[in-house]
């Protein structure tokens, strides 16, 4: 159900949602961007994901937000900030970086190949969630 007029959301929601919505209108939330996240989702989600949703949107970025939503549902929103990884342009980015923060490899001779993705492949990836969204855009975040 699309909710195209605002004054009418009252009519349209279910006691509890309206009164969630009225409360974070008074907390100065976005009534269009509101109805925006219940049209694309639901109105249960909306009653108990939707402050989670803006807390991670406006730390971590929508897009990443939506992204992880997109894979794995709502499970564990409340913590998408702590766990947010970065923006790669692979998952082989990701290994190469991570392994590199973690262990501070030494500089190797350019004939020397690593294979960032194969490394993604046999570990990295039972600790992280990759979420892609296009071509050369990972979001990723650390499942503990």
């Amino acid at each position: 159900m699309s909710v195209t007029l605002t004054a009418n959301y009252k009519e349209i929601f279910n006691t509890q949602t309206v009164e969630k919505i009225d409360e974070l209108l008074d907390e100065s939330y976005d009534l269009s961007a509101i109805l925006e996240f219940i049209d694309e989702n639901s109105e249960e989600d909306f009653n108990n994901h939707y402050e989670d949703y803006v807390t991670a949107g406006e730390a971590i970025g929508y897009e990443a937000v939506d992204a992880y939503i997109g894979e794995n549902g709502f499970c564990d929103i409340d913590t998408l900030e702590d766990r947010f990884q970065g923006c790669y342009e692979s998952t082989a980015d990701f290994a190469e970086q991570f392994t590199n923060d973690c262990y501070g490899l030494p500089e190797l001779p350019s004939f020397v190949m690593i294979d960032w993705e194969a490394t993604w492949d046999r570990g990295l990836y039972k600790n992280f969630t990759a979420c892609e969204v296009s071509y050369r855009e990972v979001y990723i975040f650390s499942d503990n």
